[in-house]
């Protein structure tokens, strides 16, 4: 009666192991692990793991090949998130050629449509779309940071939920707002109206003078956004050193 009880557990346990390698190797669930870095910022193979349900080995399959075909790259964590004993595990994040591959389609038609805008009515319009947009994200930001008491926290969350990706760090001189993804890149490269106007905005809801010191949209990694504290702002909204 043991055994076969023990050849039943065994036998689910199997099919149970079938699935999830099934699962695992569903190209599918490789495009899940690869939106799953790109909307939430590094991540382990752990977190990976434990965050879209899949085993440990069938994530670092999915890791694997999506560093090989170039759309992830693997780092080191930074120092301040390895303490503790052991070696640190690696973190992966999208690296340039895989923000391309999860461009929106419509990313062309919007830069034609502004184009032709520009061309037929003056850039005055672009410039005007661009600024009536950041004031809508802004309304719908307000509403959100309004409910916490630490808005710049507030704040990331907001843009996370938008697609943005965004963490918060501290810094000596402030704090850096991060943004690992902007759904608008394609189409600011093209017109900087967009980010200008989005920093403006930025700034008027967490009351401060902001600094973008990097950009996705110039080719830099992460989007990069400098809060300073009241006392390391200067009259020309420069950082000091």
């Amino acid at each position: 009666m043991a055994n076969c009880v023990e050849l039943r557990h065994n036998t689910v346990v199997k099919i149970d192991q079938r699935l999830k390698a099934a699962k695992s190797e569903d190209p599918r669930t490789r495009d899940l692990v690869a939106r799953s870095i790109l909307e939430n910022g590094p991540s382990s193979a752990a977190t990976l793991a434990s965050r879209l349900g899949l085993t440990p080995a069938g994530i670092r399959r999915h890791l694997d090949l999506l560093v090989a075909d170039g759309v992830l790259e693997a780092r080191e964590p930074h120092a301040a998130l390895s303490r503790g004993r052991g070696r640190p595990s690696k973190v992966f994040l999208m690296s340039d050629s895989g923000r391309q591959k999860f461009e929106h389609s419509y990313d062309d038609l919007a830069v034609s449509a502004l184009k032709f805008m520009s061309a037929q009515l003056g850039d005055h319009l672009v410039s005007a779309f661009a600024n009536n947009r950041a004031e809508d994200i802004e309304r719908q930001a307000a509403i959100a940071i309004s409910k916490k008491s630490k808005k710049s926290v507030a704040l990331a969350e907001f843009l996370t939920q938008q697609g943005y990706a965004a963490s918060i760090q501290s810094r000596p001189l402030g704090e850096e707002l991060c943004q690992h993804h902007c759904p608008i890149a394609h189409v600011a490269s093209e017109f900087p109206q967009l980010c200008e106007a989005e920093t403006e905005a930025l700034s008027r809801l967490l009351g401060t003078h902001v600094q973008r010191l990097a950009t996705i949209a110039h080719g830099d990694g992460v989007c990069t956004t400098f809060i300073p504290t009241p006392q390391s702002s200067s009259t020309n909204g420069k950082v000091r050193a």
